[in-house]
């Protein structure tokens, strides 16, 4: 693989990754400012949720446009970088990276106008409205996005046409098997992490003594939100993704599980270090037979293992095997503290308990650490591929755009990124400071 390569994947990987910290808020954020504002609406003495509702708004807001600035770069880098995939696959991503912009951004970016600076102009329903649109605009941009993923992981109703991949059914494209179960976990991990924001921020106004009234009901519909997206992240979504993937990936699979030899009553690694030289799993801690059960029902069942697969087909195995064991672990914790803290919420203690109320507080990154670590498996443990069994990645950058330019706009991206990235969270605790009593002028929500 050519230094032009590399420095075309670690551009692409620095500015999605950075650009995904915004919509992983945003789609979960959405559907919980919907809910917030449909309890109000809808319920009688509701004034608390329409002031949640707003302040939620405010961090929506700066979060959406923070992820509109940095996704524009990854549009371009189609042409820059990666024209030869461009090139060959565009005929298909491009129906769906144009419905993504024209059915979901723009309905989302309409509304969410509507909610931030309507609230006194239109009617309460019409206002509630917007809400959900915001929240269906979300959550349906995901959909086209991942749909897009999806092709690139499981090619579908396409054909090859002079070396090209030209769409045949795009109902075949939107209904991928591969997307199944996808989306639904993209979903849920959004809504892990915006119930740990909402949660934590609620419980930082509580360990705080102020806006008690607000902390309580962010910390109240964080918790039972996050136990139920967290729940749902492991079964179904997780287990049915993963099982997928062991069917169509079988590479990738190996690769997670740290799986070197093809074996029946194969085992989940709880723990354990994968070593290449050797192929072996060091100082496993496995359950034996799970694996098998999991992908084909049956604990006699066979998995392949890397050994029987073409070294020039196996992914990279440390970095798809830690980033899978960082996800399984971070998710499996927080299944831990969304159900300690329902439960003390069941007994009335939660609001009084400190030590959960800081472990909600400072939990709230490592939902985007589980997040970027489920991405990282899904495209790294992708490779040597591009488009799974049609185009190696090797294939797909551009010829003209040597490493050093690709490095040199990377440099600047990093300085860019970082500027965005701290201006996004200056405002973002000037929003907390400010706190749910104030207003939230529309110049201000804006920003």
């Amino acid at each position: 693989m050519t230094n032009a390569v590399i420095a075309a994947r670690l551009q692409f990987a620095f500015t999605i990754m950075f650009h995904y910290l915004f919509p992983m808020l945003t789609m979960g954020l959405g559907v919980l400012i919907a809910l917030l504002k449909t309890v109000q609406v809808f319920s009688a003495g509701g004034d608390e949720y329409g002031q949640a509702a707003r302040f939620w708004a405010r961090i929506f807001a700066i979060t959406f446009a923070s992820g509109v600035v940095t996704g524009i770069p990854m549009e371009f880098q189609f042409g820059t970088n990666w024209a030869r995939f461009s090139g060959f696959a565009g005929p298909v991503v491009g129906q769906t990276l144009f419905m993504e912009g024209v059915f979901a951004f723009f309905a989302e970016s309409s509304f969410l106008g509507v909610f931030l600076f309507g609230e006194r102009r239109v009617r309460p329903i019409v206002h509630w409205f917007s809400s959900v649109m915001v929240a269906f605009g979300a959550v349906l941009s995901g959909f086209f996005i991942v749909a897009t993923d999806a092709w690139m992981q499981h090619p579908v109703g396409f054909r090859l046409v002079n070396g090209r991949a030209e769409l045949t059914s795009l109902w075949a494209l939107l209904t991928n098997p591969y997307l199944r179960w996808q989306y639904p976990h993209v979903i849920a991990g959004s809504l892990v992490t915006a119930s740990m924001v909402m949660a934590g921020t609620g419980a930082y106004y509580l360990l705080a003594k102020r806006d008690e009234a607000f902390g309580r009901l962010s910390v109240r519909v964080g918790v039972i939100a996050g136990l139920c997206s967290s729940l749902v992240s492991l079964f179904p979504t997780g287990s049915l993704n993963a099982e997928r993937i062991a069917l169509l990936q079988p590479a990738k699979t190996a690769a997670m599980e740290g799986l070197f030899a093809t074996q029946p009553n194969a085992s989940i690694a709880i723990i354990g270090m994968p070593d290449t030289e050797t192929r072996r799993l060091l100082d496993p801690i496995e359950i034996p037979g799970i694996l098998s059960y999991l992908i084909y029902g049956s604990r006699a069942a066979a998995v392949v293992g890397l050994n029987d697969i073409a070294p020039d087909d196996r992914p990279p195995v440390e970095v798809t095997y830690y980033a899978y064991h960082i996800m399984v672990g971070l998710g499996t914790i927080f299944i831990a503290v969304f159900v300690l803290g329902a439960f003390l919420l069941w007994r009335g203690t939660l609001y009084a308990s400190r030590a959960v109320l800081w472990a909600l507080m400072l939990g709230m990154p490592f939902p985007y650490i589980a997040n970027e670590a489920g991405w990282t498996v899904s495209e790294v443990g992708r490779q040597p591929w591009l488009v799974y069994g049609l185009e190696r990645t090797a294939a797909g950058t551009s010829t003209n755009v040597s490493a050093g330019m690709t490095v040199f706009t990377l440099l600047g991206f990093m300085g860019l990124y970082l500027l965005i990235g701290a201006l996004y969270a200056l405002l973002f605790l000037r929003i907390v400071h400010r706190g749910p009593t104030d207003d939230g002028h529309a110049a201000e929500a804006h920003a």
